[in-house]
């Protein structure tokens, strides 16, 4: 018997969607560095956009209490429709479950906030209604403390969703190395986004392969001077 949960993402079987990553909601979290958080996120919008991944973005109660959408991820999609709601489950709106089914794709990759309310109800009547696999990146989502963020995941995994990272999604996408049409545009991701990794192929990159430096401005280096 097939076990769809065995098949890899891949450009082709997954889409994405991003759940209320607004500044209120993004207020609340505790059970990660919002920095992080946000950067994170972008990273995985990023990843999206370098291989074509249907996405949805949708916000709830933007103008009476949510704020709008970072910037820097609605940046990653100029002329994105933005899907607003009222219900704290995505899955309550009509547009957003068009538009999942619109994509085609079985596979939804999840990043949102709260872990413990916006991405559970949804991940639960997505896979109970709508017979979707969900795959809910664990670091580009965010609970109101650690303990709602890890019991949440726990329910949601205990229900079938399956837990991933962004990094995670990015490389599995990317898969094999040789794959040189996304090697340049997902390196670039990585640079910028992913921590000691991003900064470990900087050096790679510049003191082994004797590239540019990574910056958009030139710098002049002084040779140093004993003081006298």
């Amino acid at each position: 018997m097939s076990n769809p949960k065995l098949e890899v993402l891949t450009p082709k079987n997954s889409q994405l969607i991003f759940i209320d990553h607004q500044p209120q909601m993004a207020f609340g979290v505790q059970s990660i560095d919002r920095q992080v958080l946000k950067n994170n996120t972008v990273g995985l919008a990023k990843a999206a956009k370098v291989f074509n991944i249907p996405t949805t973005i949708t916000t709830v109660e933007t103008e009476a209490f949510s704020g709008h959408t970072y910037p820097e991820l609605l940046d990653v999609f100029p002329d994105q429709e933005i899907l607003e709601r009222s219900s704290m489950n995505s899955w309550d709106d009509q547009k957003v479950r068009d538009a999942l089914k619109a994509n085609g794709r079985k596979k939804v990759i999840v990043a949102g906030l709260w872990t413990e309310v916006c991405n559970t109800t949804f991940a639960l009547c997505a896979m109970l209604e709508g017979d979707y696999e969900i795959y809910m990146v664990a670091d580009a989502s965010g609970g109101t403390s650690k303990e709602a963020h890890d019991q949440a995941m726990a329910r949601m995994v205990q229900a079938g969703v399956v837990p991933v990272t962004w990094q995670q999604v990015l490389l599995e996408w990317q898969r094999d190395w040789a794959h040189r049409e996304t090697y340049d545009a997902v390196m670039a991701i990585v640079r910028e986004h992913s921590g000691a990794y991003g900064m470990g192929v900087d050096y790679a990159y510049t003191m082994v392969h004797k590239a540019p430096e990574r910056t958009s401005s030139t710098h002049k280096v002084l040779a140093p001077v004993p003081a006298k």
